[in-house]
């Protein structure tokens, strides 16, 4: 994981028990995702969400593409709360223009956009429960190697119509290259055929932080099965709202969407070049 170290001092309120510092590491912009450690039994919380704290007081979180500055709040269990201010450095995006998609993939009619709806429903199930799994700690690993044909963040203009942001890494790939496991992970969903995202997967890495594979011309896993890193998930594809064979690499916390190539090193000079 691409990190930086950032020591928070949290200036106390209600209270006349010193400021005590926490270390948070990772990314501190929007997009990025960071691990704290407070005291075993506080709480934790990012504006007013409630943050999944472990017993010895390991948390991470995640920034949204257009946070910016946050509230991190921590209520200790002897009743201590502290807060602070999280100012996040800001990140420019780039405008993507995507042609020749079927109109239907664009601006869908009625039967369509509720299959999307019933397919949305899916995927928040799938995250609606995190674990205790803690294999976000862990380097992650490029899913599969390929020139990055998309970037996270980037406005998304769809057959000349301006459509959401793209949220998530496009890594351009032959038809049938391996995707991998990028870090453990237990398999949350495992669908062949989205409307939009075709083949796709859902994997669990604990706390709120799960990745997603889409596009995917096989799905080679099943809901429940635990991977280890490097392991095969299934292959590329162009399924779903697709121009060609990519792989759509995603990632949350909880319904946040972060920037997964900020957990990897640079893609391989080889595997780059177009």
């Amino acid at each position: 994981m691409k990190r930086f170290l950032a020591i928070v001092l949290l200036c106390a309120i209600a209270s006349t028990t010193p400021a005590a510092a926490i270390d948070i590491t990772g990314d501190l912009i929007p997009g990025g995702m960071a691990v704290g450690r407070t005291t075993p039994g506080a709480t934790v919380l990012l504006g007013d969400a409630p943050v999944m704290v472990g017993g010895d007081g390991l948390f991470v979180i995640g920034f949204g593409r257009d946070q910016r500055a946050t509230q991190l709040t921590i209520i200790h269990a002897d009743g201590r709360s502290e807060q602070q201010v999280l100012d996040l450095a800001p990140r420019a995006y780039e405008i993507q223009r995507i042609d020749q998609l079927e109109q239907n993939m664009v601006t869908p009619d009625p039967a369509t956009e509720a299959r999307i709806k019933a397919d949305q429903e899916r995927v928040r199930a799938a995250r609606a429960t995190p674990s205790e799994r803690r294999d976000f700690l862990a380097s992650f690993i490029w899913p599969v190697e390929g020139p990055i044909s998309g970037v996270y963040g980037s406005q998304r203009i769809l057959n000349g119509t301006p459509k959401a942001p793209h949220f998530g890494t496009d890594i351009a790939a032959p038809t049938g290259s391996p995707v991998v496991a990028p870090a453990d992970g237990v398999v949350r969903l495992a669908e062949r055929d989205l409307y939009l995202t075709g083949g796709t997967v859902i994997l669990d890495h604990g706390h709120g932080i799960y990745s997603s594979y889409l596009h995917l011309s096989a799905v080679e896993v099943a809901v429940g099965q635990a991977l280890k890193q490097g392991e095969r998930l299934g292959a590329v594809g162009a399924t779903g709202r697709a121009t060609g064979p990519h792989l759509h690499w995603g990632l949350n916390w909880h319904e946040t969407r972060l920037d997964p190539a900020l957990l990897v090193p640079p893609m391989p000079a080889g595997a780059a070049a177009p």
